[in-house]
């Protein structure tokens, strides 16, 4: 482990002030099933992360279990309260952390389940919505699927949350958006698979890195996307995270196929101009969407009008918030 130095925390003290936020992505290489030894990889990379005066440190998906777990699922899963994951919270310090893990809730029902902790508390948690079942994945048939899509406040901004295949349907991020998100974190799971025979590049690369600059640059918000390395029943998983800035410019990536500490630096300020497609037109994709966010966040549940989200954005960037 790295010891953390003084000066590197007031570093990143000094950069949330300048509006700049220093993002970590932890491409890691789990081991399959085995709680202790993940548990340990995710404890030595917060150290290295907090040296390096990071300031949200995000997992990829499953990797504090490993991902094809098939009827392992009952003997890895957690509850969201549980001490292990506090225990990592603590250990963070001042870095925020987004950890995923198996989850079984109250009922005994198991989810892929991301959560953002920050102080020693979950601050949120995201359930997996869209499970792939085909091919080789297995996901529908040994968890249940997660039914809420929310963006949700941090002391970096207002930040969505989601999980591999909830990325490839634009529902998921496109209503992180209208809820508000400043900033989409992306935990990944994906497998290498085909070959671009024009560049050589392994096909679900490409796709990935399309994606995301598109979102990014549609949306005009930050896109990190961290996916782990290493390999599960023959089935490869290439690393390569990367962040995209709010135009849809890749900032930085990781190299392929080894563990790796990303870090890249996001300019909060220059993502805070809307995309012109903003509109207050009653009749509008825009305010169709945020009607059914409305229908969605049931009783309790406050969503963010488009025209609403504006002033607060403009309001935290005059603030410094």
């Amino acid at each position: 482990m790295t010891a953390v130095t003084e000066s590197a925390e007031a570093t990143a003290a000094e950069t949330r002030r300048g509006g700049v936020v220093r993002v970590g992505m932890a491409q890691v290489r789990p081991r399959l099933g085995d709680l202790d030894a993940n548990f340990a990889i995710h404890a030595c990379m917060i150290a290295d992360a907090r040296a390096a005066g990071v300031d949200i440190l995000v997992f990829p998906e499953l990797a504090l279990t490993g991902y094809f777990l098939r009827d392992l699922v009952p003997d890895v899963a957690m509850r969201a309260t549980d001490a292990r994951l506090q225990e990592l919270s603590r250990l963070a310090g001042p870095l925020d952390l987004v950890l995923s893990y198996a989850e079984e809730d109250a009922r005994g029902r198991y989810y892929i389940a991301a959560g953002y902790w920050s102080a020693g508390a979950l601050v949120h948690q995201h359930r997996k919505v869209y499970l792939p079942t085909y091919g080789f994945f297995d996901d529908g048939r040994f968890f249940g699927a997660g039914e809420t899509v929310r963006a949700f406040d941090t002391r970096f901004g207002r930040i969505g949350v989601c999980i591999c295949e909830d990325f490839w349907h634009l529902s998921t991020p496109y209503l992180l958006w209208m809820d508000g998100a400043d900033m989409l974190l992306f935990c990944n799971n994906h497998p290498g698979r085909g070959t671009n025979s024009r560049t050589g590049d392994i096909a679900s690369i490409e796709f990935v890195r399309s994606l995301c600059r598109a979102y990014a640059g549609g949306m005009t918000v930050p896109v990190v996307q961290c996916n782990r390395v290493g390999f599960e029943d023959g089935i490869n998983f290439w690393g390569e995270s990367f962040a995209v800035d709010a135009g849809g410019t890749m900032i930085a990536a990781a190299p392929a196929r080894e563990e790796h500490l990303l870090i890249v630096e996001i300019d909060r300020a220059a993502a805070s101009v809307s995309p012109p497609c903003v509109t207050s037109d009653p009749t509008s994709c825009n305010a169709n969407s945020h009607a059914f966010l409305v229908r969605a966040a049931g009783d309790g549940g406050e969503v963010i009008s488009p025209r609403r989200r504006e002033g607060i954005r403009k309001r935290r960037m005059d603030d410094g918030l």
